[in-house]
């Protein structure tokens, strides 16, 4: 019998069978696998990355030079030039520039070059990404000597660019700043506010005044080049361009000649003046001091001693024209309008006056400690008399006081465009007493408030519009500063008063002047003169310095330009320190507008 044995080629042969079907099992699944990974390795990168790479192959090849647009001029009510611009040499760098390996000697010498910290640049860069694709600004306002150096060095700076830009320039410097403001580069919190609205990194916008009311007109658009460079970032082409769209001129109410002559008048003193037109309430003169030179905030850093001319102790940022104070006896122009207009006291109505009053156990004292004797509301304007408008406030009561004083337009924002600096003052009543003080209102508070003291706060621009209602014949202006064509009534309301309230008004502000506290202005060298003085009781530390003020139109017959004048703590009364003061503005403007008409002031 012949037994067959399987040969171990055959057994070979088998078993290499097997292995091979399973190894290929293995490598298709493997292909598969390895093409849907890269393939949807490839989708990921065209769909969901393909955006950003392609943004950024775009950033590497195509650059946008930005244009700075010029900013708005501002002009005077006459066409004389305010801000205007001043062309100065910055400097820019790409973002990606600090990414690069040379960058820790380009940026050790920018900072040498420009005395601005490496940390500083970098920081600014990294803000705007390093992707993107438009020249940032790290300096401007170069010297001679920086713009010299960088010449000197350019072959190892050559990713910073030097070009031309549009600074802000105030050639009247301090006279104009509280009503001009400033501008200054973008914080980055203003940044991030301001994004949306178009703004970009190294913007400059408007931080107050005039500057900041009227931003939009003022600041124009942004326009550039849009550049394809080669790999060493040298330019090929342009691929477009958008011009750069200048900002819109602003024509203001103002009158230079009428600041400057304020400013002047003014002096060293702490205080505020305020010139308007009495029929629309048009703004001819805003100066407040201490002021500041606008144009030191057009520099790439302020100086400490810059610093030390805007940060005192003083306060040179605020505008006090806008600040509120006591208006002393300049209110007694609200009081008689209250008295009048209540019928509780006729046109005629003859009051005593005393060297002080006995009020529900208060002593109240009249100014010169003695009394005028018997007095009518003309008479008692003339002499400012203390105790004849305790009556009237005795007599009307709190609640009409307070309601005309409202109706004045105290206690609230005038309107004017500079909200964001203008207080509204206090007007106290009832609630407000009962919420500070935890008490009622008394009639001694009816008497304070009738003479402007006591609680009240009122703003140099509120009380100008005061004084604008005598003035106008019963009207309440709107203070503004934008010149425009709109007649008077546009920009007045009536607050409805008895003509006889009017001319009472009228004729004792003129007394003041002619024969009463206001004498300093009843002079050959204007015309006649109608007006009010306020002295207020004020304290600078454990000191006694008293606040002045005045308030006078002129022609007293037909105003044209009416100037209140305040004196912070200036130690003397409102007759002998603010009156003189608006002598010398009136005596300038109505010298100039009417040569020959008026006797020429007498050289000093």
């Amino acid at each position: 019998m012949v037994l067959l044995h399987p040969s171990p080629l055959s057994e070979k042969k088998n078993t290499r069978t097997v292995g091979q079907s399973s190894q290929s099992i293995f490598l298709i699944l493997f292909t598969l696998l390895m093409t849907t990974g890269i393939g949807i390795r490839l989708a990921y990168l065209q769909i969901i990355e393909g955006p950003k790479l392609r943004q950024r192959a775009e950033a590497n090849r195509i650059r946008m030079i930005p244009k700075q647009p010029e900013r708005g001029n501002i002009f005077d009510r006459n066409g004389k030039i305010l801000a205007s611009t001043r062309y100065s040499r910055s400097v820019y760098l790409w973002p990606m520039a600090h990414q690069k390996l040379s960058w820790s000697f380009v940026g050790q010498r920018l900072e040498k070059i420009l005395g601005i910290p490496q940390q500083e640049i970098e920081k600014k860069l990294q803000q705007a990404g390093a992707n993107s694709s438009s020249l940032i600004r790290i300096a401007r306002d170069l010297n001679e000597a920086q713009i010299t150096a960088l010449k000197e060095y350019e072959n190892e700076l050559q990713e910073v660019e030097i070009h031309t830009d549009a600074i802000r320039y105030y050639p009247h410097g301090k006279e104009l700043a509280h009503v001009l403001g400033y501008t200054r580069e973008l914080t980055a919190e203003q940044l991030n506010q301001k994004q949306q609205e178009g703004y970009q990194l190294g913007d400059v916008i408007g931080q107050m005044g005039a500057e900041k009311a009227y931003e939009r007109i003022l600041r124009g658009e942004w326009g550039g080049q849009q550049v394809e460079v080669d790999g060493a970032g040298r330019p090929l082409r342009v691929l477009g361009e958008k011009q750069a769209k200048a900002g819109k001129d602003l024509h203001l109410t103002i009158d230079l000649d009428i600041q400057k002559a304020a400013a002047k008048a003014l002096g060293d003193r702490d205080g505020a003046i305020v010139a308007l037109d009495p029929k629309n309430g048009a703004v001819l003169a805003m100066v407040s001091h201490p002021t500041f030179d606008p144009n030191i905030f057009s520099k790439q850093k302020l100086s400490q001693k810059d610093w030390e001319t805007v940060q005192g102790a003083d306060h040179p940022l605020v505008n006090r024209a806008l600040s509120a104070f006591p208006p002393a006896s300049t209110f007694k122009i609200v009081t008689a309008t209250a008295g009048l207009e209540s019928g509780k006291f006729s046109p005629s109505t003859v009051l005593q006056t005393y060297g002080s009053l006995n009020i529900g156990g208060t002593r109240f004292g009249e100014w010169n400690h003695a009394g005028f004797g018997p007095l009518g509301f003309v008479g008692a304007l003339q002499w400012s008399s203390d105790t004849f408008f305790y009556q009237i406030g005795r007599g009307v009561g709190g609640s009409t006081l307070i309601e005309w004083t409202r109706k004045y337009g105290f206690g609230k924002k005038t309107g004017f465009e500079f909200s964001s600096e203008e207080t509204k003052g206090l007007v106290p009543d009832e609630t407000w007493k009962q919420k500070v003080w935890k008490m009622p209102w008394t009639v001694g508070d009816s008497i304070n408030m009738s003479i402007g003291q006591g609680a009240l706060q009122t703003t140099p621009l509120q009380v100008a519009i005061m004084f604008a209602v005598p003035a106008n014949g019963g009207y309440r202006v709107q203070p503004h500063l934008l010149k425009d064509n709109e007649q008077a009534k546009s920009w007045r309301e009536s607050l409805n008063m008895k003509p006889t309230t009017v001319k009472i008004l009228r004729d004792g502000l003129r007394k003041v002047v002619a024969e009463g506290t206001g004498k300093a202005l009843n002079q050959p060298t204007i015309p006649t003169v109608a007006g009010k003085s306020g002295t207020a009781e004020a304290w600078k530390g454990r000191v006694k310095q008293n606040h002045a003020w005045f308030g006078a139109y002129a022609p007293a017959d037909k105003p044209e330009l009416l100037i209140v004048a305040f004196a912070e703590h200036s130690g003397g009364g409102g007759g002998s320190i603010a009156a003189p003061m608006i002598l010398k503005i009136m005596e300038d403007y109505f010298q100039r507008k009417y040569p020959g008409k008026y006797q020429k002031p007498a050289t000093e």
